[in-house]
């Protein structure tokens, strides 16, 4: 029993893998478009222009990311036995992986706050200015 509902699973995370991945050459069936990337580049900067090939490489690299997205979240869901994708597998992928962190999907509850690395050199500015503080 437990060996078709993983080969059931198995079958569906394959097709989604397969049309995510022959989909690429098609304008249609791309999530970022040449003319969403340019309309993106003029929101940051009106005045700035991409080449061609850096247009290229972009859209590559963004189609990239979301096949290996999907592919990892594909499975984090086949290893809790799910026969469909939740967006609980994407989002603990983004954050496990890429470090991000999505507001508005999955739970509402608050995330817990993770602080930045200290340097060396950061420590030895604040001990100077805690001891040029005591002076006062």
């Amino acid at each position: 029993m437990s060996q078709n509902a993983s080969g059931s699973s198995s079958t569906n995370y394959s097709n989604a893998q397969n049309s995510s991945s022959t989909s690429g050459g098609n304008n249609e069936n791309q999530v970022l478009t040449r003319s969403r990337l340019q309309d993106l580049v003029r929101e940051v900067d009106p005045n700035e222009q991409l080449d061609e090939e850096v247009e290229e490489l972009l859209l590559q690299i963004a189609d990239d990311f979301i096949e290996s997205t999907v592919n990892a979240s594909c499975q984090l869901a086949k290893h809790r036995q799910a026969t469909a994708l939740d967006v609980t597998d994407v989002q603990m992928h983004l954050e496990r992986q890429w470090n991000m962190w999505i507001p508005g999907f999955g739970t509402d509850e608050l995330r817990p706050y993770k602080r930045a690395p200290v340097t060396e050199a950061h420590k030895q500015r604040m001990a100077l200015i805690r001891k040029q503080m005591k002076k006062f």
